[in-house]
């Protein structure tokens, strides 16, 4: 019996198959790292660089799943700017941008690391407080109005304390209810 050789040049071969199977790995890897950053920018808003809608009902939900296993206290403060469709009318909407980009910035900068800043589109904001009764998210909703009046625009901002079993909408309705309400109270 003779042992089969084998055919010339067979290694050469061998190694272009690892190295292109190495390619293809490479590769791979890249392309997962890349969907998983554009899946994480899906929930940025990319205007102010922080949570757009999408995000903040899925921390939203995720907080009232955690409130209610726990009992932890939390508020959500929902914001909307005052007369900001004048500015985009009169000054244009690189202006409008700009003004948003300082909210988010006046937002971010007043609230704690663990605390969830979003934009829900337009003018509209909202800010998830942890860890605060209803009178602590008062107090910040009215800091919040002074420091985005200081930043070039009022606000009204509404608050909403979160309870046990309350469902994401009804959360969002009763701060947006609140805010409404804040903002008769401004104008009258």
């Amino acid at each position: 019996m003779t042992k089969t050789q084998p055919k010339s040049g067979s290694g050469a071969g061998t190694a272009a198959l690892l190295a292109e199977i190495e390619r293809l790995n490479n590769e791979l890897l890249r392309t997962e790292w890349r969907l998983a950053e554009l899946e994480a920018r899906a929930d940025v808003d990319p205007l102010t660089d922080i949570l757009n809608r999408r995000g903040f009902d899925r921390e939203l939900k995720r907080s009232l799943a955690y409130i209610t296993r726990y009992g932890t206290d939390a508020a959500l403060v929902f914001l909307d700017l005052d007369g900001f469709k004048g500015v985009n009318d009169r000054h244009g909407h690189a202006a409008g941008d700009a003004l948003l980009k300082a909210v988010a910035r006046e937002l971010t900068g007043r609230v704690r690391a663990s605390d969830v800043v979003a934009r829900l589109g337009g003018d509209e904001f909202v800010v998830l407080l942890w860890n605060v009764n209803a009178a602590q998210a008062l107090a910040k909703a009215r800091d919040l109005e002074t420091a985005i009046a200081a930043a070039g625009i009022g606000a009204s901002a509404g608050v909403a304390p979160l309870g046990r079993d309350m469902s994401p909408s009804q959360a969002t309705e009763a701060a947006d209810a609140a805010m409404y309400a804040r903002k008769k109270e401004r104008r009258g």
